[in-house]
């Protein structure tokens, strides 16, 4: 079983920056992807930006020059850095990861966090 664990979510005012990590724990092996998304209340849960094994990156157009998305892949972790933060990114917060685990034979996870608020006053 992988373990995602969130942190770095808080209150900031419009224009301020925060820096979100998930630190992905367990029998891994590869983690081929990991992302942020997000859930405002009363909306579906959305894509923020992802990762690719090999660095690429994939960002939603609200949040394009505003947010960067990078990753640490010997500490299995995940950053997500976002500045010019707007009254309209808060929201929930989750971080995604899938590959492969197993201490015997190998699986394929797909795994979530349990979300970290960030909220952002005008």
């Amino acid at each position: 079983q992988v373990r995602l664990v969130e942190t770095g979510g808080g209150l900031v005012h419009s224009g301020g920056s925060l820096t979100l990590s998930c630190a992905a724990s367990g029998s891994i092996l590869v983690i081929n992807g990991m992302g942020w998304y997000r859930q405002a209340p009363g909306r579906q849960r959305e894509l923020v930006a992802s990762i690719t094994a090999g660095h690429s990156t994939n960002y939603a157009d609200s949040v394009k020059g505003r947010f960067t998305i990078s990753r640490d892949s010997a500490m299995n972790t995940v950053y997500l850095r976002m500045n010019s933060l707007k009254p309209e990114d808060t929201a929930v917060y989750y971080c995604n990861a899938v590959g492969y685990s197993g201490s015997y034979s190998s699986s394929r996870f797909d795994s979530w966090g349990q979300g970290t608020q960030v909220t952002v006053s005008s």
